[in-house]
């Protein structure tokens, strides 16, 4: 449902939102009313004093005004969970109800203010008197402070403005003050992204580099959501509903998937052999994090097994390192990947858009000169991260002294994330001088490589993704395409947005069937509503790229982006049995080769983010190299094709 229009300009809040704010209001205003009626009723014998009739007037037209308070918000939540979010005919009256709603905190917040001067006064009353009425002015003014935080939050300063995108076409936009405009307001929505995220992020340093970072973040949401008429709480529910739809398709499929074609030994072997290298150089992805991964992978012990390199002073070992801005990393590197400080040729911890920390070291089990990068914040940077560590890898000789002193080693580049594809896109640059490097890559973004590039990549680059993580699975088509979905399965929801996410909330903790949740209308169900549905054309804004001119329906429009493809062979991770719940902690995991058209989707579900952490793919890992490390194997003759590095 598009946002309410509320003095003349639109709200980042839909009038089916108010359900649960609403019922918070009403629970607490019922108590509190509850509250000062019994205090009137047993105290008000002890009322006559002096100031006495000022607080039993202040109590009694309290009392009144809250009755009429929850008469009012009882009116705005049953409004509110009527229609469905395309069908907001039934919520018409929904904008008079909040005007007299914000009406009424006029006289509330003038008999608050009446009350604090009153109770300031010296009033010889009864004790329990006057603290109960000292309480009921604090509640009223913190009451009226959380509604006024909540306006500001809702309210859009995009609001008042008109669409990104013009309705007359995109031959509309060729002209001077046509470009002007769009840039203007592309200016104004990443930066109201960017004042959202900071908001989230409100602990992370304010540095110049940090407010960069911010940026790119916020460009990425504004650019995917700018020309979409709905609200955030609409988004959500679409991908509640995608989750059930995509369970729902899973299991009636579940039958075939029984029957695929089961791997050779040739290929369990290389499997087996690769999944024991992604096990060793996990490792070192996960230690160009720092310390802040090693902390919490050890909450109890990380910090006292640091804490004395936290505090050691610069000395000569750590200047043979190179680097710089090691402060703490050091020592958790060292713990991490269970080397000498004498094996590290480079550690750098410079942090800056597109510049990311990394550390060069040798390897000597695995008899590798290892290059760990660290992951970017900004998915545009990806390749300029690479460049930036192949130059210094180069042009500054840190290779090149690696290999004087290991030269019969081999290359292996590694990364974790968006520094996964950093990784890929070094080890691609680097094969022409060093042919026999091997890269691997750890949850990796989708949208990487082109056709021709992913097929050569496939001979040294191996790519490992746990789950159902999305950011192997993120590119600008998947993007596009989840967006396409959230918008016809919200146009086709025959049923009121608080019980999807009522619903949505019990399905990700507990589970259950999702055929029990109809989520699409079927014949019977159109005779209920009262006003056609808004339909999939008017959730996008008029003009914007993915709305077809030439088509009636937006989502069957093609994607005008080519295709891009994740970096080499791809070992998929994947969760036995039902889908995980958050209380589910023991998951088991099998492994297989997977193709890339597996990740042409973005997957819902409550593990979509976590998979992608890097403790949780290495207690993963950890577990499946442990469990087929039980099984006795012998390769066919010939063997793996396998590298072993």
């Amino acid at each position: 449902m598009p946002g309410m229009v509320l003095f003349g300009r639109r709200w980042a809040i839909a009038s089916d939102d108010l359900v649960f704010p609403g019922f918070f209001e009403l629970s607490l205003r019922v108590v509190w009313w509850i509250g000062i009626l019994t205090l009137y009723l047993m105290h008000r014998g002890k009322l006559d004093c002096a100031g006495g009739t000022l607080l039993s007037s202040y109590l009694i037209v309290l009392l009144v005004l809250l009755a009429v308070i929850i008469c009012t918000v009882s009116a705005i939540v049953c409004v509110s969970m009527k229609g469905t979010i395309c069908n907001p005919g039934p919520r018409k009256s929904m904008s008079k109800l909040l005007y007299l709603r914000l009406a009424l905190f006029l006289p509330e917040m003038v008999w608050a203010s009446l009350g604090s001067a009153w109770i300031a006064d010296d009033v010889q009353c009864d004790r329990t008197v006057v603290n109960g009425v000292i309480a009921t002015v604090i509640i009223s003014w913190i009451i009226i402070v959380s509604t006024v935080v909540t306006i500001i939050i809702v309210f859009d300063p995009l609001g008042g403005k008109m669409a990104p995108y013009p309705s007359s076409g995109p031959n509309h936009l060729d002209s001077h003050e046509s470009s002007q405009l769009l840039n203007g307001l592309k200016t104004a929505a990443t930066s109201v992204w960017e004042t959202r995220i900071k908001f989230l992020c409100c602990c992370v340093g304010r540095d110049d580099h940090t407010r960069v970072a911010f940026s790119s973040t916020a460009e990425l949401f504004s650019t995917y959501f700018s020309d979409t008429d709905l609200a955030p709480s609409d988004i959500a529910a679409g991908l509640t509903l995608l989750h059930q739809q995509q369970d729902s398709i899973r299991s009636s499929r579940e039958p075939e998937g029984v029957m695929g074609h089961s791997p050779g030994p040739p290929q369990e072997a290389d499997l087996d052999a690769e999944l024991a290298n992604c096990h060793h150089y996990m490792q070192f992805a996960a230690a160009a994090y720092g310390w802040p991964l090693y902390i919490y992978r050890n909450p109890f012990t990380g910090l006292c097994k640091i804490g004395g390199d936290c505090c050691r002073s610069r000395t000569t070992e750590y200047d043979l390192v190179g680097g710089d801005q090691l402060h703490c990393h050091f020592g958790s590197i060292l713990h991490t990947t269970g080397l000498q400080y004498r094996d590290f040729i480079h550690i750098s911890f410079h942090d800056k858009v597109y510049e990311l920390p990394f550390l060069v070291a040798l390897d000597h089990r695995k008899e590798s000169v290892v290059v760990a990068v660290r992951g970017t914040m900004s998915l545009q940077g990806i390749s300029q991260a690479a460049r930036y560590v192949y130059q210094r890898l180069v042009d500054d000789g840190i290779l090149s002294q690696a290999f004087s002193i290991a030269p019969e080693y081999r290359l292996v580049v590694v990364g974790h994330s968006l520094g996964a594809g950093a990784a890929a896109l070094l080890a691609i640059m680097l094969r022409s001088a060093y042919p026999h490097v091997r890269c691997y890559a750890f949850s990796p973004p989708r949208g990487l490589l082109s056709k021709s590039l992913y097929e050569y990549s496939k001979n040294f680059i191996v790519s490992l993704v746990l789950g159902k993580d999305v950011i192997p699975r993120l590119s600008v088509t998947n993007l596009e395409d989840l967006k396409k979905r959230i918008l016809r399965v919200i146009a086709h929801c025959n049923k009121p947005k608080y019980q999807i996410l009522l619903y949505g909330c019990w399905y990700e903790l507990f589970g259950g069937s999702p055929d029990n949740f109809p989520t699409e209308l079927d014949g019977g169900a159109q005779g209920d509503l009262t006003q056609p549905l808004l339909g999939e054309q008017s959730l996008l804004t008029r003009g914007s790229p993915t709305y077809s001119f030439s088509s009636d329906s937006p989502l069957e429009s093609p994607t005008k982006y080519p295709p891009l493809y994740p970096p080499g062979r791809i070992i998929h991770l994947e969760e036995e049995g039902a889908s995980g719940r958050f209380w589910r902690s023991a998951a088991q995991y099998s492994a297989r080769w997977s193709h890339e058209s597996q990740f042409s989707k973005i997957l819902i579900g409550p593990k979509m983010l976590t998979d992608h952490m890097p403790h949780v793919l290495m207690k993963a890992l950890d577990s499946v190299v442990s469990d087929r490390a039980g099984y006795v194997f012998c390769p066919a003759r010939g063997g793996s094709n396998v590298d072993m590095v």
